[in-house]
Order: C-alpha cells, then sequence, then structure tokens
C-alpha cells in the first residue's frame, strides 16, 4: 500500500494543455518567433527553458532571455486561464478521500511555483497538500526523476511508497526513474498511446482513494 501520492499539476489537478499551448502562441507571434504546435506538445510537461529549446533549438535563446520569455509566457498563460480554471473532474473527491485515510499528499510539477500556487488556490484545493515540488526548484527538468524525489523528500516518505498521477510521457519516465508507480491521466494524450503503463484513466471519476491500496 502507498503511504503518498503525487499530482503532476498541467493536465493533471487541471485540464490545461491547451491554454499553455495558446500562450506559447501568442508568445512567439509577439515576438516574432517560430511556433509549432506538435514541437510544443512533444515537450508538454518540461520546464520553459527545454520547450524553448524543443521549439527554436539549442542555443537560440540567451539564459536570460529563456527567463524573460518564460515569465511573460506565464503571465499570458494565467490571464487566459483565469476564464476558465477549475478543477478536474472528480478530484475534489479523490483528495478528501486521500486524506481521510491518512495518506500524504504533494505536487510534483515542472511549473513555477507562481503557477503552481495560482492553481491551487484559485481551485479551492490548497489545504489538501502537504508539500510542493515545483520546476522553481529544481536544477533538471522531467524526464530527470528530481523533482518526483524532491516531492518524496518533503514529505518525508521513500519514494517506493509514492504513487503518481501524470499527464505526460516525459513526467510518467520521470516517476519511473524515481522508482514510483503511475496512473496515467488521458488528458494530454489519448488512451491508445498509455496503455502500456501501470494503470490508465480518463479522468478522477474513475477511482478513489482505495487506489493506493493496489500498487
Amino acid at each position: 500500500m502507498k503511504k503518498a501520492v503525487i499530482f503532476d499539476m498541467d493536465g493533471v489537478l487541471v485540464d490545461n494543455r491547451d491554454i499553455h499551448i495558446e500562450a506559447f502562441e501568442i508568445l512567439c507571434t509577439k515576438h516574432g518567433l517560430p511556433f509549432d504546435r506538435e514541437k510544443i506538445l512533444r515537450s508538454f510537461g518540461q520546464l520553459n527553458e527545454q520547450i524553448f529549446e524543443a521549439l527554436l533549438g539549442k542555443g537560440v535563446l540567451t539564459p536570460a532571455q529563456v527567463q524573460e520569455y518564460g515569465i511573460e509566457k506565464e503571465e499570458i498563460y494565467r490571464e487566459i486561464f483565469a476564464k476558465k480554471i477549475e478543477p478536474a473532474n472528480g478530484l475534489i473527491d479523490l483528495l478528501k478521500d486521500l486524506k481521510s485515510r491518512g495518506i500524504k499528499i504533494s505536487v510534483g510539477s515542472s511549473g513555477p511555483l507562481r503557477n503552481v500556487q495560482y492553481v491551487l488556490d484559485r481551485c479551492g484545493i490548497a489545504q489538501y497538500f502537504d508539500a510542493i515540488s515545483n520546476g522553481d526548484m529544481v536544477s533538471k527538468g522531467k524526464p530527470d526523476p528530481e523533482i518526483f524525489l524532491l516531492a518524496a523528500k518533503l514529505l518525508g516518505m521513500e519514494p517506493e511508497d509514492c504513487l503518481v498521477f501524470e499527464d505526460a510521457f516525459v513526467g510518467i519516465e520521470a516517476a519511473r526513474r524515481a522508482g514510483m508507480n503511475v496512473v496515467a491521466l488521458a488528458t494530454t494524450f489519448p488512451k491508445e498511446v498509455l496503455k502500456d503503463y501501470d494503470m490508465v484513466i480518463s479522468d478522477f471519476s474513475e477511482i478513489d482513494g482505495s487506489i493506493v491500496e493496489k500498487f
């Protein structure tokens, strides 16, 4: 039985894939940068610096430009998402059930802390989380396992005691490299391409807190 659950944020706590892509498109159009939806989709779940590299090529942007564009992109994202933000289907019931069972809960997201806090606050779910591991706290983005290993450490748990909810291939790989079981959500990618993972669900309404007993 697992003692802790780690939730990725984008595409997991909230269904926001297309909002992020739209924010990148607005940013690229404004600054005359090439935009490619498929390249962004393939790198979904990674740090902004990794996404910019996938989109534009290695070394095209200076570190200062990456930081500047990253901040601007996240501001655009939050402005767009403010009109639509809501917790993922079934999420709040699952969080309540996990807490009633004494399960520790963390975020393990590549997003910056400001985005994580924005989502937790706007969705009214901050009180369910015991820790936050985010992109501002790590030096390596997914598929490196650093984000998930840090989340386990912050919860005071061993990696093998943790179950991860993820939607992106890089995040699933990161969780596996951290030695954790993974439940994949078919929000960013369809179920048929996620079939080889520990468990695949469409959304949280398909499960309850007993999920921690299955691994």
